[in-house]
């Protein structure tokens, strides 16, 4: 501030107006003011997300056959076959051709020697899977070994073509063993999660394709692809035999009635988020909606909660996308329409606080389509994501 300018005249003339023991008083004012500020107690983080201070890019998720448009993030829970504890797997959506619903390749990505390779690879034209293969964020790894992932095909990269989709069993050296299909399974879009007790295990997932048109079917009232209400929430009771593949032995719609949407760009909008509280409670993310809402006793229920109860909405969410569940009960969700991550409290229903992971200024807003699948680390200090952008893996760390 120099002497000329007008704002230094004016505050020079309004301290003028107070006595010098005035003035005294307000500096210790500050003074305490700053020291309180500084304390312990307040320079704590509000929560997780705020502890966040790196992001570094650990691998390309781009295979030999050049599919791309990673989506699934997974990291391993125990050695087996041709993974050890810690890999990151990672599934990808797209072709060489950036065609959406044909990406047929799963990668693996070891952080003790920083090694990326091929882990598994199907045909897109898959005969058992209904309209062949586009690997989505449904994937999980049990701890006997097994790994099951969504597939949500296209011919044409858009949902015109459509397949019903299936879910691919694969053993822990990556080849394909198994096929799950039928009358609840369509479209099996969102991140899977897993209550795993060895010899069996429930899991679930998101199912975005029942009824889904093309993205050519307009809405006029919105000039957008006309938004259906038929997107669900399944829920999958498997059995494990000794050194054989999951058995699955019953399925229940426990969520139905949320939105979803075609899209040219994204392929389709559903639910996609899903993350399991110790209290039984399921959170979904709702994209279409801006919304995360819960499901009470996801593990026992027999009937449909349908979209649940609201968690919170708008806000911080942009499109939220994939989401976990943290040590300490919040949630972190990115976000599709922006390159931020947002930390949730879901039981007090407060957003907590908002986070660049991809600020890319060439999208608008920036990082607008880049981000899906998200992470933990085993330790819970950091957590892994995808940048679609460049295909890569990336790191979020303290």
């Amino acid at each position: 501030m120099t002497p000329a300018s007008p704002c230094y005249l004016a505050c020079t003339r309004a301290r003028a107006r107070f006595s010098r023991p005035a003035i005294a008083f307000a500096r210790a004012l500050l003074l305490v003011a700053a020291l309180f500020s500084l304390s312990p107690a307040n320079a704590d983080p509000r929560g997780f997300l705020e502890t966040i201070k790196h992001h570094k890019t650990l691998a390309s998720t781009i295979p030999d056959n050049g599919d791309v448009n990673p989506y699934a993030v997974v990291v391993a829970p125990v050695t087996s076959g041709t993974i050890q504890e810690g890999d990151v797997l990672v599934d990808n959506f797209n072709n060489i051709s950036n065609l959406q619903g044909t990406g047929t390749t799963i990668v693996a990505f070891r952080p003790s020697t920083k090694e990326t390779r091929l882990f598994a690879q199907v045909p897109q034209k898959l005969a058992d899977c209904p309209g062949g293969v586009g690997l989505t964020t449904a994937m999980t790894m049990l701890k006997s070994g097994w790994v099951i992932v969504g597939s949500t095909p296209s011919t044409d990269g858009t949902t015109a073509t459509k397949g019903d989709g299936c879910l691919l069993v694969f053993d822990s050296s990556g080849h394909h063993v198994a096929t799950w299909t039928g009358p609840t399974i369509n479209g099996p879009w969102g991140n899977m999660v897993t209550i795993d007790r060895g010899t069996s295990a429930t899991l679930f997932i998101s199912m975005s394709g029942f009824g889904l048109p093309g993205p050519k079917v307009i809405d006029p009232a919105t000039n957008y692809p006309v938004t259906i209400h038929q997107a669900t929430v399944l829920r999958l009771e498997l059995t494990i035999p000794e050194g054989k593949p999951p058995v699955l032995e019953s399925q229940t719609v426990i969520g139905d009635g949320f939105a979803q949407r075609a899209d040219l760009d994204n392929f389709l909008f559903g639910p996609t988020g899903l993350a399991l509280g110790p209290d039984d409670t399921l959170y979904v993310t709702d994209g279409i909606d801006n919304v995360i809402t819960a499901i009470d006793h996801a593990s026992t229920r027999t009937d449909s909660a349908k979209t649940g109860r609201v968690v919170t909405r708008d806000g911080l969410l942009g499109w939220p996308l994939a989401m976990v569940m943290l040590a300490n009960g919040h949630l972190v969700v990115c976000n599709g329409k922006n390159g931020q991550a947002v930390e949730i409290d879901p039981v007090a229903g407060k957003q907590v606080y908002a986070h660049w992971l991809d600020p890319n200024q060439a999208q608008s807003p920036p990082g607008n389509g880049d981000l899906f699948g998200l992470a933990m680390t085993a330790d819970g200090s950091s957590f892994y994501y995808v940048e679609d952008d460049v295909n890569a893996l990336v790191l979020a760390s303290p």
